[in-house]
């Protein structure tokens, strides 16, 4: 099986050198890592080059020009660049604990996405964190909240069971799939620009196919970098798609990755 572990980004490299510190701490390394940045300007390329050189990082870095939030365009345009089985997917401002890979692997399985936990990192420690290039934080650590999501435990984690319900947990910035089911259900809708509901949009196409979610908690945990909310002037009308999306039980979407599959190369993909 080939995994692939996609990262979304935008215009924070300083971050972004924390999740790829992370990532070459992996106790399981994926095939390839996929940068899927929507439009970052030339500082997170030169990090990208330098840390694929210092950990000699499977890296590939796809890029199109800043026209707005279109994180649901860059993810199919990244998903398209990949012929990688499993995708394990988070965003660049979360940091990896060192099984985080491992965990969604194992738990992976046919008919099945899954969706893990996130712990915040506090605003008050991030310059200390940023200095220090720390990536480990640990159960009592100060600078944590939600620290129940902490606990790496790998048999509570084996309790939790596959629901065909759309959890209110699930998050993009943890979440892994069958590159198959992605294509199944056309991608990320490419109609909710902006800020909102994309992830579950995509999850409820992905449950009306029966393919169903398991939460891994206890495993597969994320340190997410504190940082100020991101504009919702979208968020009305990416709502209205997803409640279109339930009432008509869609099984794909029309504007999704299926455009970029043809005759698909990395240079056509990555403007």
């Amino acid at each position: 099986m080939k995994i692939a572990l996609l990262i979304s980004t935008y215009n924070w490299p300083k971050a972004l050198k924390l999740v790829l510190k992370s990532a070459a701490k992996q106790s399981l390394m994926p095939d390839e890592i996929l940068i899927a940045d929507d439009g970052s300007k030339n500082k997170t390329k030169s990090i990208i080059a330098k840390y694929q050189k210092k950990y000699n990082l499977p890296l590939k870095h796809i890029w199109h020009e800043d026209k707005g939030f279109r994180r649901t365009v860059i993810l199919n345009k990244a998903l398209a660049a990949t012929n990688a089985d499993y995708i394990v997917q988070l965003d660049g401002d979360c940091i990896m604990h060192h099984n985080f890979v491992r965990d969604h692997v194992q738990h992976a399985k046919k008919n099945r996405f899954l969706f893990g936990s996130r712990v915040n990192l506090k605003e008050s420690c991030l310059e200390e964190i940023f200095k220090n290039k720390e990536t480990e934080f640990d159960f009592f650590d100060q600078r944590i909240t939600k620290r129940t999501r902490n606990l790496h435990i790998d048999f509570l984690a084996k309790l939790y069971k596959e629901s065909p319900e759309l959890s209110s947990k699930v998050r993009g910035c943890n979440i892994s799939y069958w590159r198959e089911d992605f294509l199944k259900v056309n991608g990320y809708n490419e109609d909710m620009t902006g800020w909102g509901k994309e992830d579950s949009e995509f999850v409820i196409r992905l449950l009306n196919n029966n393919i169903y979610g398991k939460r891994v908690r206890y495993n597969a945990i994320v340190y997410h970098i504190w940082h100020k909310n991101a504009c919702r002037a979208k968020e009305v009308v990416n709502t209205k798609i997803q409640a279109e999306s339930i009432e008509n039980r869609s099984k794909r979407c029309e504007n999704g990755v299926s455009k970029y599959l043809e005759n698909a190369t990395p240079s056509s993909i990555s403007k």
